[in-house]
């Protein structure tokens, strides 16, 4: 398996360490992640994590703007300025640090959600309601109804 697929959810040690699931540590290995980029999501209050080559998306993205107009600067804002490098241990854990509890609030436990090419980190609360509505949102669409509508 080479994507990030499924969710967990694990304690914060009493060293503020948290394990990564091992499916997720297989794909890092697996791609050869030495160093784990995190970015700050802008929606919600969750971390996009992944290797380099997540890092190296949004730059092409920032690449393709005019170097001259504002949205080169914001985008480049944020995905330099509001991201950090985490350090994944020997033991497949990561420091909880103060870049990670103040965007997502996340207290004891950390949720861990896969999807695809990078996870998420989120605090477990937040990201059930959020699951929900997504989930909410993916049947109106399916019933062929717009938002806030019923159907026939």
């Amino acid at each position: 398996m080479d994507r990030f697929l499924s969710s967990a959810v694990n304690r914060i040690d009493a060293k503020g360490r948290v394990s990564v699931p091992a499916h997720f540590r297989s794909v890092v290995l697996k791609r050869g992640y030495t160093e784990l980029y995190a970015l700050r999501c802008l929606d919600v209050a969750a971390l996009d994590v992944g290797g380099l080559d997540l890092l190296d998306r949004y730059e092409q993205r920032i690449a393709q703007e005019d170097p001259f107009l504002q949205t080169a600067d914001d985008m480049s804002f944020y995905c330099h300025g509001d991201s950090s490098f985490l350090k994944l241990d020997q033991d497949g854990r990561i420091g909880v640090s103060d870049f990670i509890r103040e965007h997502t609030g996340i207290t004891s436990e950390v949720a861990f959600l896969g999807r695809g090419n990078f996870f998420q980190m989120w605090e477990p609360g937040r990201l059930a309601a959020y699951r929900a509505q997504a989930r909410a949102r993916l049947l109106q669409l399916r019933q062929g109804t717009k938002p806030g509508e019923w159907p026939e």
